[in-house]
C-alpha cells in the first residue's frame, strides 16, 4: 500500500493538528486564528478519509503500521497502526474536530486564540490514541488530551464551569493512575513471559498471562476505562462536564471522548484478560444493563435539554457495554458500529442545543415551546437526529441498536429484554422532549422572529445528516469492515469458555451464538 510504505499517513493524521496549533498561536489576526483551525481540521479530517479507501477488511492484525525505535533500553517505540477498531474512530474525530471549530465561528470572545489551540491539541491527544500500538505513546496521548478538554470546560463553560472541569480533571486522571499501573504490570509480564522488556501491544496479545495475574489487571484497565465511557456508578462526572462545556466541548466529549473508553475495554481488557474477561462478564453487563435503565429514567426527570441528552448517553452508552460483552458477533459488531452512530447523532444533538440556546438564551423545556413554526430548518433536524438516537429504520441508530439487542437476547433472553427498555423509555423522553420544545404552546415570552441556522451551523449539520442516512441505508459498509476485528475480539473469551469445565464456567456458553449468527 502505497500510503503503507512510503508516506507516514498515520503520523500525518496524528500531528497535523498539532502542527495546525503551532499555526494559530503564530497568528495575530481574529479572523485568521479561525481559518488557520478550520483548514488544520478540514486537512486532517481529509486524510483519516484516506485509510477507509485502502483498507483492506479480509486482513487480519494491523494495517498502515509505522515502527521506529524511541527508547530502546525500555523497550518503547512510536508505533502507530490501526484496524477494524480505530478504522472508523479516526475519520469520527476527524469529522467532528471540523465540526466543533464550525459551531465556535465567531461565537467566541474571550482569548480565541488558546481556545483553538486547544481544541488542536485536543485533537492530537485523541487521534494519537486511536492510532498507538506501544503502551507508552498510548499513555502520552491519553493524557495529552485531558488537559485541553479541562481547558475548554473550565475557561470557556457556563457559570459552573470551575466545579465542572476540576469533577472532569479528578474522575480522568484517578483513572489514569490505575490505567499507567496496568500497563506497567503487561510490560513487567511481558519481560518475565516473554523474556523482552517491551511495551508494544502487539507483542502483549501473544502473552499468555497467568490466572492469578488477570484478574487484578482487569480491574485496572476495566476502572480506567469505565471511567471515562462512563459506566454506572462512574457515570456522575459527565452531566456536570456536558452542562457547563461549550457547544463544541460538548460534542467532543459526547462524540468522541465517551468513545475512548469502550475502546480501551476493547483493545485491552477483551484479548489480554481472556479469563478475567469472562469472569467478570456478569458483573459488567449487570452494571450495563443499570446504566441503561437508569440513564433513561433520570433524563425523563430533566427539564434541561443538555441534561436530558447527557443522561439519555449514559443509557445508550450502557447498551454498548451489554453488546460488547455478550460474547457473540451481534453484539461485538453492534458495539462497534454504535460508537460511530452514538457520535454522530448525539453530537448532532448537543450543536441543535446549543443553537437552540444562543437564541433563546435558555435551555429548559418549561420556557421554550412553538419553535417548529419559527426555526422550521432547526426543528427538522432535530426531529431527524432525535429519530437516529432512537434507532429508526432508516437512519444511522437502527442497525447498532438491533444488533446490540441481538447479541443481548443471544446471551440471555431477560438481559435482552431489560436492554430493549432503553427503546421504549427512550421514546419517552426524547420524543416528549421534542414535543415541548417545538409543538407545544410557546412559554418563551418572547414571541417576536427568531433566527434559523445560520450558514456554518448548516454546513455542519447537512453532512451530518447525509451521514445519518448513508450509515441506515447501507450498513454493509461498516459491518463488513468490522466483521475481522469482532471475529477476533470475541475469539479469546469464548476459546477459554470452552477449554473451561462447565461448573467453572461463570456465563453462559455463547459459542452456538456465534455459529448461528455466522450461518
Amino acid at each position: 500500500m502505497l500510503f503503507n510504505n512510503d508516506i507516514p499517513l498515520l503520523t500525518l493524521i496524528v500531528f497535523l493538528p498539532l502542527a495546525g496549533a503551532l499555526g494559530v498561536l503564530a497568528t495575530r489576526s481574529r479572523q485568521w486564528i479561525q481559518v488557520v483551525a478550520l483548514v488544520t481540521t478540514l486537512a486532517t479530517f481529509a486524510l483519516t478519509l484516506l485509510p477507509l479507501w485502502q483498507f483492506r477488511p479480509e486482513q487480519a492484525g494491523f494495517q498502515f503500521v509505522e515502527k521506529v525505535p524511541w527508547i530502546a533500553t525500555l523497550g518503547i517505540s512510536y508505533h502507530l497502526g490501526i484496524d477494524g477498531l480505530s478504522l472508523f474512530l479516526l475519520p469520527l474525530t476527524g469529522f467532528l474536530s471540523v465540526a466543533a471549530v464550525l459551531v465556535s465561528w465567531n461565537k467566541i470572545q474571550l482569548k480565541e486564540k488558546a481556545y483553538f489551540i486547544s481544541f488542536l491539541v485536543l485533537e492530537t491527544g485523541i487521534l494519537g490514541v486511536f492510532a498507538s500500538l506501544d503502551a507508552v505513546l498510548f499513555y502520552v496521548f491519553w493524557e495529552a488530551m485531558l488537559i485541553p478538554m479541562f481547558l475548554i470546560i473550565g475557561i470557556w463553560g457556563s457559570e459552573n464551569r470551575r466545579y465542572a472541569s476540576l469533577k472532569f480533571i479528578i474522575y480522568t486522571m484517578a483513572g489514569s493512575v490505575f490505567l499507567l499501573i496496568g500497563l506497567i504490570l503487561m510490560a513487567f509480564l511481558n519481560r518475565q513471559l516473554g523474556g523482552v522488556s517491551s511495551f508494544d501491544m502487539v507483542s502483549w496479545l501473544a502473552l499468555n498471562v497467568p490466572s492469578h495475574w488477570q484478574y487484578g489487571i482487569f480491574i485496572l484497565f476495566f476502572v480506567a476505562f469505565a471511567i471515562k465511557v462512563p459506566i454506572f456508578p462512574f457515570h456522575t462526572w459527565l452531566p456536570d462536564a456536558h452542562v457547563e462545556a461549550p457547544t463544541a466541548g460538548s460534542v467532543i466529549l459526547a462524540g468522541v471522548l465517551l468513545k475512548m473508553g469502550i475502546y480501551g475495554i476493547l483493545r485491552f481488557c477483551l484479548p489480554l484478560l481472556p479469563e478475567a474477561a469472562l469472569y467478570f462478564t456478569p458483573a459488567i453487563i449487570a452494571l450495563g444493563v443499570i446504566g441503561v435503565i437508569y440513564g433513561a429514567f433520570v433524563a425523563f426527570a430533566q427539564h434541561d435539554l443538555k441534561k436530558l441528552v447527557a443522561y439519555s448517553s449514559v443509557s445508550h452508552m450502557g447498551l454498548i457495554v451489554v453488546g460488547i460483552m455478550a460474547g457473540n458477533m451481534a453484539g461485538m459488531k453492534g458495539g462497534i458500529i454504535q460508537m460511530v452512530n452514538h457520535g454522530l447523532s448525539t453530537g448532532a444533538l448537543f450543536i441543535l442545543v446549543g443553537a437552540l440556546y444562543e437564541r433563546q438564551k435558555t435551555r429548559d423545556m418549561n420556557k421554550l415551546g412553538g419553535l417548529a413554526a419559527r426555526v422550521p430548518v432547526l426543528a427538522t433536524f432535530f426531529v431527524i437526529m432525535t429519530l437516529s438516537s432512537l434507532g429508526l429504520p432508516g437512519l444511522n441508530g437502527f442497525v447498532g441498536e438491533f444488533l446490540l439487542l441481538l447479541g443481548a437476547f443471544r446471551y440471555q433472553w431477560w438481559i435482552g429484554a431489560l436492554s430493549a427498555t432503553t427503546l421504549i423509555l427512550g421514546a419517552v423522553y426524547m420524543l416528549w422532549m421534542v414535543q415541548r420544545v417545538f409543538f407545544e404552546t410557546d412559554r418563551s415570552g418572547r414571541p417576536g422572529a427568531v433566527a434559523d441556522l445560520f450558514l456554518a451551523e448548516k454546513l455542519v449539520m447537512i453532512p451530518l445528516t447525509l451521514l445519518v442516512f448513508f450509515i441506515g441505508l447501507y450498513p454493509s459498509y461498516l459491518t463488513d469492515r468490522v466483521e475481522t476485528i469482532s471475529r477476533q475480539l470475541i475469539s479469546a473469551p469464548s476459546i477459554k469458555a470452552a477449554s473451561l469445565s462447565v461448573a467453572a464456567t461463570p456465563v453462559p456458553p455463547n459459542l452456538d451464538s456465534v455459529k448461528v449468527l455466522d450461518r
